[in-house]
């Protein structure tokens, strides 16, 4: 018979590094793997390759009717209708044509409404800007008739006395042109009390004034109108009002607004200015512009989540996006993908004068998932 030694390396298992080489693969090997796993993960393709599948994606940035703010000037002069020269499509009108104005738009789905005051007469403004809520205020009057003949229409009233002062500021100096920071959150409350005594829904003060919001909150409390706040919580001291001025007749007579808005390199400040508001009492808050301010939109809803953010999509981002869109004419794209960034960046509320179109676009239902 064979030795001994002979069945021993017939039957025995293989040695250690024999299973090791096996199944302990090389440095090389485990690269390999590595980059075939990372391009299956990466294969995105088959996510997108069908509409509806765009759509599940598109689904946080989906914008309907109720999204969308519309802001309406109301002239002085009942009977105005205006096309506002830096704005195109866009109409300074007088109460007599509100009502024609908003019934198209209302059929088509516009909720909310947000309304400025436009008065050109210089005898009517003053110091205290006394004529924003007289019986025969443009406001005033447009809330009353929209109350009437729209029931269902959310009405949003701008809060803000740059429209109705003589100088053109949001307040009310003493002497030395230095704000009188009693007599301004006074008469702010003031107005808000008399816009919610006409029927108004929601006040939206752009002031940037100290604690306005906790002073307005309190008038409206005493007085027992149950009527909700949409602070301009962080308005930033942008250049790109200018139309929006050209629009209110509001520009100021001397200085600017910067020692009250915000400086526009700061993220921080708008945070503290909108932790404040909330905590006065504001029930919606805002970041102002929308585009050019997407990082403190993001920020904002991070930290304040459970608080519906609105942006504004202001007067001169309009005007540039409608001037490129017309040029590249893909206007409903352009557009639309425009209001998606702020969608994306966090926002509930979408503040455009766009709404018009977009309603209509809606209505017509190729609006709403794109990209």
């Amino acid at each position: 018979p064979p030795p001994r030694s002979w069945y021993c390396s017939l039957f025995s298992p293989p040695p250690r590094s024999c299973y090791s080489s096996l199944f302990s693969p090389s440095p090389q090997r485990i690269q390999i793997l590595f980059e075939g796993l990372k391009i299956l993960m990466n294969h995105h393709h088959p996510k997108m390759c069908h509409p509806t599948l765009r759509s599940w994606w598109n689904a946080p940035c989906r914008i309907s009717p109720a999204d969308l703010i519309l802001p309406v000037f109301i002239s002085e002069h009942e009977e105005c209708w205006e096309e506002i020269k830096s704005m195109p499509e866009v109409f300074r009108m007088g109460v007599n044509k509100l009502e024609s104005y908003l019934q198209p738009l209302v059929d088509l789905g516009l909720s909310s409404v947000l309304l400025f005051g436009v008065v050109e007469t210089a005898d009517l403004k003053d110091e205290t800007g006394s004529f924003a809520d007289t019986n025969t205020s443009p406001v005033i009057l447009a809330v009353k008739l929209i109350r009437e003949k729209f029931k269902s229409l959310l009405i949003i009233c701008d809060l803000c006395m740059c429209d109705y002062t003589s100088h053109g500021h949001c307040c009310i100096f003493s002497e030395g042109e230095i704000i009188d920071k009693k007599r301004t959150l006074d008469r702010l409350s003031t107005i808000a009390y008399n816009y919610a005594e006409a029927g108004a829904h929601v006040i939206a003060p752009s002031d940037m004034m100290d604690n306005r919001i906790a002073a307005i909150k309190q008038k409206l409390m005493v007085n027992n109108k149950n009527v909700s706040i949409l602070s301009y919580s962080a308005k930033y001291a942008s250049a790109l009002y200018g139309p929006f001025r050209d629009a209110c007749k509001s520009s100021p007579k001397f200085g600017d607004r910067e020692s009250y808005q915000l400086p526009r390199g700061s993220t921080e400040l708008g945070l503290l200015c909108t932790e404040r508001d909330i905590k006065e009492g504001a029930d919606f808050v805002m970041v102002k512009p929308g585009m050019f301010y997407l990082d403190v939109i993001s920020e904002t809803k991070r930290r304040f989540k459970e608080y519906p953010l609105a942006a504004y999509q202001v007067s001169g981002e309009y005007a540039m996006i409608y001037d490129y869109a017309t040029k590249a004419q893909q206007f409903e794209r352009v557009v639309m993908e425009s209001l998606f960034s702020l969608k994306r960046a966090g926002t509930d509320m979408i503040i455009s004068y766009f709404t018009p179109k977009v309603l209509q676009w809606i209505a017509n239902g190729h609006g709403v998932l794109y990209p």
